[in-house]
């Protein structure tokens, strides 16, 4: 399945796996899809349910970490709050994290 599109934000980024929406200034809505990619290209047929078990991975890492080093998560907004079209909110609420807006570090491991 394709991601579907967050009709009330702004989607100003698209990854291989990852689509970066904006919340407002200060947060991001990161989207992680289903889709495959391999030699940094985009495959046809996704992963079913390929996004939430890594979002699942994400957030655990995330919170397992966090007493040792600050992360970029974010509790200012719920993603019900976010999305407006309530028929997705389900699909969007298992693969999505809520972000503050930072400076990435420009390598690639």
């Amino acid at each position: 399945m394709n991601t579907p599109i967050i009709q009330n934000l702004d989607l100003i980024a698209q990854g291989k796996v990852r689509d970066i929406y904006a919340i407002d200034e200060d947060h991001l809505l990161l989207v992680t899809s289903d889709r495959m990619s391999a030699f940094d290209v985009v495959l046809p047929n996704p992963i079913p349910n390929k996004g939430q078990v890594l979002t699942e991975l994400s957030l655990f890492w995330f919170e397992q970490t966090e007493s040792i080093v600050a992360n970029h998560l974010s509790n200012n907004f719920l993603i019900d709050d976010v999305i407006q079209n309530k028929s997705e909110i389900d699909y969007f609420k298992k693969r999505s994290m809520v972000v503050k807006r930072l400076h990435p570090l420009p390598i690639e491991a």
